[in-house]
């Protein structure tokens, strides 16, 4: 399957399908080694953290880009991408590790840990998914 035989929304369709079933997968297994929990315990705080970075993901960036279509300076600088990654970040612990901690039964110290893992992982394997996904069904109209 090439880039040509995909449409935009068929690309991006099969993307987030991919990523995000993968991703299921690996942090599910992570989180088994890594916390000795059963795999329901493991796979539904998997499923629940995805979930919840995709809702709030959604919302952070609406209520971003609306703050940022009353802004005079319009672009997106150094200093406005770090402001958009820090709080987008650090919004995203404040969700994830009380929910960690609720649904794996474990203190906010070890929720954390496991969060930060989840962290790592995620940057690490957007950027060898993106890669692979791009080499497999080419780039996308906009890259070529």
């Amino acid at each position: 399957m090439t880039a040509a035989a995909l449409s935009p929304v068929a690309r991006r369709v099969t993307y987030a399908l991919l990523f995000e079933g993968i991703g299921l997968v690996i942090s599910t297994l992570g989180l088994l080694a890594f916390s000795g929990s059963d795999t329901l315990t493991a796979g539904g705080a998997a499923l629940g953290t995805m979930t919840i970075a995709l809702l709030y993901n959604y919302a952070f960036n609406w209520a971003f880009e609306a703050w940022e279509t009353r802004q005079p300076v319009r672009g997106r600088s150094p200093r406005r991408r770090l402001a958009h990654g820090i709080l987008f970040e650090g919004g995203l612990v404040l969700l994830m590790v009380p929910f960690l901690a609720w649904w794996m039964g474990v203190g906010l110290v070890e929720a954390f840990l496991y969060d930060a893992g989840l962290v790592v992982f995620f940057a690490v394997y957007t950027l060898v998914f993106t890669w692979a996904f791009d080499r497999i069904f080419g780039l996308p109209e906009s890259a070529r």
